[in-house]
């Protein structure tokens, strides 16, 4: 990997003063979660694979995986950041966390809290005592932790958002008439769909038995059904890797989203979801805040998971990009992130706001920064980019993302 290292400063007005401007390369290594894929993160980095599940590579300064700054110093991003806050005034930490993630089986289903609910459940537990590492532990800092995925791979399968109600009544009207079934059937029968939703999810996780959650599996695998073909066929796969889960209900109830490369939804506060297969670049406010609602034999709160989820159904929630210049940006409105992307082909220029990073994709880039600052990237490879190197340059040679603080 080829890095600039520090560079004069172009003077600009651009927020944030360094000591130098700097366009330098940053690395990682992957994590090892269980669900992780054994191949996709190697295939994109053009790499044999290690055998072993590779999750995300995280590229930022969470201290849960700092990246490490190749400046010759090789300080951790976090370090590096404090440094850099104490010499010269500038923000001590990034806003977001940019990652690489790959799902190789389901992630749980999980919600996260809005920036009140967060800080109101951080201060409660931190009073109560509640070590921050312990495994009932359900707010890890005060912070919200919105999101966005962008698939890479041909496809990306994730679940998202509570489906339209009605929809849902056909796909459990389709499972026949077990009691179960019909259990089921009578807790999503609430005219007030929200209210419905809640109370089934509630039942669902915190009060059907063993035997009741299987007999509405069962039913499921046992059923045929043209128009939902495909939450069968989910509900069947979850079952073979989490078998008799609650969690596997709970997704009969949600939004299945098939996303094509270059698509990506958003994850707002209070909106259910979990991502089921696929390589996709990940962008979240900078926040380790997940309540638990299945597929996952981790802690379950469910009691503080009904508190914090919208159980409005709505439409799965796509985020199209907006095109400035030729350059999308993927902005979902909060000042946490946004999500630049620099496609291959074509030359082009990314305005930036604050500190941001570069990943490459696909292909070699080539990025220039206004100070004068270069680095070649080829994919699975980062640069961090301050903001005296505003606006960068790529030489369209590759596929870059580029993820920043957002308006």
């Amino acid at each position: 990997m080829v890095a600039s290292g520090y560079r004069s400063a172009s003077g600009a007005d651009r927020g944030d003063h360094y000591a130098d401007a700097v366009l330098v390369a940053i690395s990682n290594t992957p994590r090892d979660y269980a669900w992780g894929s054994p191949t996709l993160i190697a295939d994109l980095e053009g790499r044999t694979p290690s055998g072993a599940p590779e999750a995300e590579v995280w590229f930022g300064d969470h201290p849960g995986s700092p990246a490490v700054v190749h400046d010759g110093s090789e300080r951790t991003l976090d370090a590096w950041l404090s440094a850099e806050a104490a010499a010269h005034g500038v923000a001590p930490k990034l806003p977001y966390l940019l990652k690489l993630l790959a799902a190789g089986a389901p992630l749980s289903i999980q919600v996260h809290p809005s920036k009140h609910q967060a800080v109101e459940g951080f201060a409660r537990e931190e009073a109560a005592g509640v070590p921050r590492d312990a495994g009932s532990r359900n707010y890890k800092d005060d912070n919200h932790k919105p999101e966005v995925i962008v698939a890479l791979s041909d496809t990306f399968t994730a679940l998202a958002g509570l489906r339209d109600i009605d929809r849902t009544r056909a796909l459990v009207d389709a499972l026949g008439d077990a009691p179960a079934v019909a259990a089921l059937r009578e807790r999503l029968a609430d005219a007030d769909a929200s209210a419905a939703l809640r109370t089934t999810i509630g039942w669902l996780l915190g009060e059907a038995s063993e035997a009741e959650i299987a007999q509405i599996v069962d039913a499921a695998a046992s059923t045929t059904s043209t128009e939902f073909a495909a939450e069968l066929a989910l509900a069947a796969s979850l079952h073979t890797a989490y078998p008799a889960d609650p969690g596997i209900v709970v997704a009969m109830l949600m939004n299945l989203v098939q996303l094509r490369r270059g698509e990506a939804i958003f994850v707002p506060a209070g909106v259910l979801h979990a991502y089921v297969a696929g390589l996709g670049v990940e962008i979240m406010a900078a926040s380790d805040n997940v309540l638990r609602g299945g597929l996952t034999p981790k802690h379950i709160d469910v009691a503080e998971l009904l508190g914090l989820v919208d159980f409005r159904p709505a439409a799965p929630p796509f985020l199209r990009p907006s095109v400035v210049d030729g350059v999308e940006v993927f902005a979902p409105g909060i000042a946490d992130f946004a999500l630049g992307h620099l496609a291959s082909g074509t030359a082009s220029d990314l305005e930036l706001r604050g500190v941001s990073i570069a990943l490459a994709v696909d292909g070699e880039t080539v990025l220039t920064g206004a100070a004068g600052g270069r680095v070649t990237l080829v994919a699975g490879q980062a640069a961090l980019i301050t903001p005296d190197e505003s606006p960068v340059t790529s030489d369209g040679g590759g596929e870059v993302f580029v993820a920043m603080p957002g308006a």
